[in-house]
């Protein structure tokens, strides 16, 4: 199965390196030397890990097929696939690929069934759950502990702890504003 494990940046000086975007929890294992990487485009293209080095916080890659800063410029905001068996878990239980959060049923904490995941939407600050509600509508969800203190992949399901605006919008609480007095 093909797990998105990054975007491909702006191109990093004239030798063909680009700047990763990283959407995985293992970067030195997908990003490795030799490492095959499928973009995510019309017409999908195989791209080969020449190189990788950490520059500044940011990942910079250099794939074979990509000789110039002209080419690297071309596949700015690809997405890059890794190949990945069907079975295969994170070593960290904290940890879940995005297949295994998809079509999660999601429940309160007091085990009203409330809708399903359909996307985890990835942030630089957290991650975000999008659950549709029985309702249809969408809503993000941040995936902290606080407000999914549990998360079953093998029985197939998520419990949010709701707070008032958490899953039904309409139900937030307003407090007014100075702005609002007037």
């Amino acid at each position: 199965m093909l797990v998105t494990v990054g975007r491909i940046g702006r191109a990093h000086g004239i030798r063909g390196e680009v700047g990763i975007d990283v959407r995985t929890d293992e970067p030195d294992t997908r990003f490795a030397d030799g490492a095959a990487l499928v973009t995510e485009a019309k017409v999908p293209r195989t791209l080969t890990v020449a190189s990788s080095r950490w520059h500044s916080g940011r990942l910079l890659v250099k794939f074979a097929e990509v000789p110039d800063r002209t080419a690297a410029e071309q596949l700015r905001n690809l997405f890059v696939q890794s190949e990945v068996d069907d079975d295969a878990r994170p070593e960290d239980p904290d940890e879940y690929y995005d297949r295994d959060l998809v079509g999660l049923a999601v429940r309160t904490t007091d085990g009203a069934e409330v809708g399903e995941v359909v996307d985890v939407v990835h942030l630089p600050s957290q991650d975000l759950l999008e659950i549709r509600r029985t309702a249809g509508n969408l809503v993000l969800v941040p995936l902290v502990e606080e407000l999914v203190p549990e998360l079953d992949v093998d029985k197939r399901y998520v419990v949010v702890a709701d707070r008032p605006g958490l899953l039904d919008p309409d139900g937030a609480d307003v407090v007014p504003t100075e702005a609002d007095a007037d």
